[in-house]
């Protein structure tokens, strides 16, 4: 359960709670003993927590364990649905994976990290929904680093000071000077490329979208190397992503 830099300047049993919460996703459920001695607090404090969870639907219990309940489901939806680019651009990422085959995401940030919003699989043996809602790292995503080129300096320090360069692949940038000159031509050329810098043998091609002048996030197209080669990233991908993010700018001016 990774703790952020701000950690430890709000309210101790708050901290504690969602404490317990991260604890519940990452083991897929827990006992109170288990959670009490994980977490270092009484059975007491334990369950005391758990029963608050529990009674406002956030926590249910099954076979004297507890797992973490629906109410963040109807919780993450309305997020969801609360960002502007999520209603027109779920219909150009089902068009999308209709026309290319192959896996097209739409992407937003929070907290320095890239989230995957929606998505489609095409010709590519992915479990979507076991996506929907993870982050990944921006430096190695095609859609990450289509959104940090356009976000200020300051922030793409501030981003990259609480999460660092990690390597995932050998392709990886982890060098801040190599990342400067690739942000800048993303910049210029409004596209940014994955060659399998996060996953090796997967590459991907993502664009920024923007509402007003602001960037809100990327879509994304991404499949095996052998198909996604930069040539067609380049290309015939770059082209149906550009229309893509045509449509959903005019859908926006029109909402």
């Amino acid at each position: 359960m990774g703790r952020d830099a701000t950690a430890g300047r709000g309210i101790k049993s708050d901290e504690k709670l969602f404490d317990i919460v991260e604890l519940l996703r990452d083991r897929n459920g827990a006992g109170v003993t288990e959670i009490a001695d994980s977490l270092g607090v009484a059975k007491s404090t334990a369950h005391g927590h758990l029963t608050t969870l529990r009674d406002r639907g956030f926590v249910v219990k099954r076979d004297n364990r507890y797992h973490l309940g629906l109410k963040f489901f109807e919780y993450g939806q309305y997020v969801r649905g609360e960002l502007d680019i999520f209603q027109s651009g779920m219909v150009v990422v089902d068009r999308l994976e209709r026309e290319t085959d192959e896996m097209v995401w739409l992407i937003t940030y929070q907290n320095g990290k890239a989230m995957y919003v929606y998505g489609r699989a095409g010709d590519n043996d992915i479990n979507v929904n076991a996506l929907l809602g993870t982050r990944a790292y921006m430096h190695c995503n095609s859609g990450g680093k289509a959104i940090l080129a356009n976000l200020s300096d300051g922030r793409v320090d501030e981003i990259i000071d609480q999460h660092g360069l990690p390597g995932k692949t050998d392709n990886t940038i982890t060098d801040r000077d190599h990342l400067d000159e690739e942000l800048a031509r993303i910049r210029e050329q409004g596209y940014a490329l994955n060659l399998s810098e996060d996953i090796e043998g997967i590459q991907a091609i993502g664009v920024p979208l923007t509402v007003d002048d602001q960037i809100q996030g990327a879509l994304s197209v991404a499949g095996p190397a052998h198909r996604m080669s930069k040539e067609r990233c380049e290309g015939e991908i770059l082209d149906r992503l550009r229309a893509a993010t045509d449509e959903i700018d005019l859908t926006l001016a029109y909402q």
